[in-house]
């Protein structure tokens, strides 16, 4: 029998970068439009951006912001946007009274499909990696605030969620759809069992006003920030799942937007009252001022290592920054065999492996990515009693 414990999995980074320092931002080749929302697929390269206002206002992009085209959806007061983790999966909410307010679409924005969804003052959506489960939060009804209603087929259908009347203002999903988490004005909210029930989270807040909201791939971790009062507010976090929250060491600001990676570790979070955009590289143990014009700042998006970063700004086009990534690759003996696996990178790595680090081949297996935590993995069948295994750019 083989000693798997053994075997050595050693992840080689070439590139090397640190989130926690200041980011270089690049404007890309959006118009300038009034940007509501910003969504990414998993390796960063495409993206989706809306405009509520303003002629045609829904845009896509394949090379990571370099050229966007138009969309042909019809015009709307699109609020909000998001991707299945690939990028095929898009869904748009407005809050166009009398509207068809919720579209979808399965190539990436090339075609677009009204909902059976009902005409709301939609707010806000977020999707399951795969595309197949949606939650879609709205902050006004006939009653005395809004509702939350969710989806497990892509959009075809809709039901309401026995979420209590408030007026919705964010939601986000991990990445298999089952933990869900909305914020109020005044309130967040959880589900486990995606949608189903939800429970009043205690976040000892002053005054809040929460304005967006993130999740981690597991669901784990949570961030949310407090945007248009008074002065703004901090910013807060969660590692699980919304039973406790924490305040982070960040200025007081107008946050409007917050991201994150697939695993939490690395945020971003923008603010609309200075023109801000700050950064963590520790799940927001500290946070670091970055380099970017004072904008009005809306929406932030993030790929699944964290490593290309999105923000979109009010008549300020569309802005991104990338570095260098440091990926860390898992190993696991798996009935016999070998599970490597990380994050789904924002640039091509290849596996390789070695019998006695002098000589490396490339790996033939091709990885598959894993919709629940947006890992690659590669099963192997070890050869040896150990052996040795890197990530490396091609």
């Amino acid at each position: 029998m083989r000693n798997l414990k053994s075997l050595l999995a050693v992840s080689t980074v070439l590139l090397t970068a640190n989130f926690g320092l200041a980011q270089t931002w690049t404007q890309t080749g959006a118009p300038n439009k009034n940007w509501s929302s910003v969504a990414s697929s998993a390796d960063g390269s495409k993206l989706v951006a809306v405009a509520n206002f303003g002629g045609t206002t829904v845009y896509t992009s394949t090379n990571l912001g370099v050229t966007w085209v138009s969309n042909n959806v019809p015009n709307s007061g699109w609020q909000s946007v998001a991707s299945s983790a690939d990028g095929t999966k898009l869904v748009i909410v407005a809050n166009a009274a009398g509207l068809p307010t919720i579209y979808t679409s399965t190539n990436s924005g090339a075609n677009w499909t009204s909902t059976a969804a009902p005409i709301k003052s939609w707010s806000s959506v977020a999707s399951s990696a795969d595309g197949s489960k949606l939650v879609a939060a709205n902050h006004l009804d006939a009653s005395s605030g809004g509702s939350i209603y969710t989806s497990t087929n892509s959009g075809a259908s809709w039901i309401s969620n026995n979420a209590p009347n408030k007026s919705w203002i964010a939601v986000a999903s991990s990445a298999d759809g089952g933990t869900l988490v909305a914020a109020s004005g005044a309130a967040i909210y959880t589900s486990s069992d995606s949608g189903t029930t939800w429970t009043s989270n205690n976040v000892n807040a002053p005054f809040p006003n929460w304005s967006s909201i993130a999740a981690s791939t597991d669901g784990g971790l949570l961030a949310a920030v407090i945007g248009g009062n008074g002065n703004g507010g901090n910013i807060y976090l969660s590692t699980n799942s919304g039973v406790t929250w924490t305040s982070n060491n960040t200025p007081r600001q107008v946050w409007t937007a917050i991201a994150c990676s697939s695993d939490g570790s690395k945020l971003i979070a923008a603010a609309n009252n200075n023109g801000t955009i700050y950064t963590s590289n520790d799940s927001g143990l500290i946070w670091v001022s970055n380099n970017v014009p004072k904008l009005l700042w809306r929406s932030v998006a993030s790929s699944a290592d964290g490593n290309i970063l999105i923000a979109a700004a009010q008549n300020g086009g569309i802005w991104t920054s990338q570095t260098a990534p440091t990926p860390s690759m898992k190993i696991k003996p798996t009935t016999g065999n070998l599970t490597l696996s990380w994050i789904v990178p924002s640039t091509n790595l290849v596996l390789q492996q070695s019998a006695d680090l002098s000589g490396w081949t490339n790996v033939t297996n091709l990885p598959v990515l894993n919709l629940t935590n947006l890992q690659n993995e590669v099963i192997l069948s070890p050869t040896g009693s150990s052996g040795f295994y890197r990530l490396k750019t091609p």
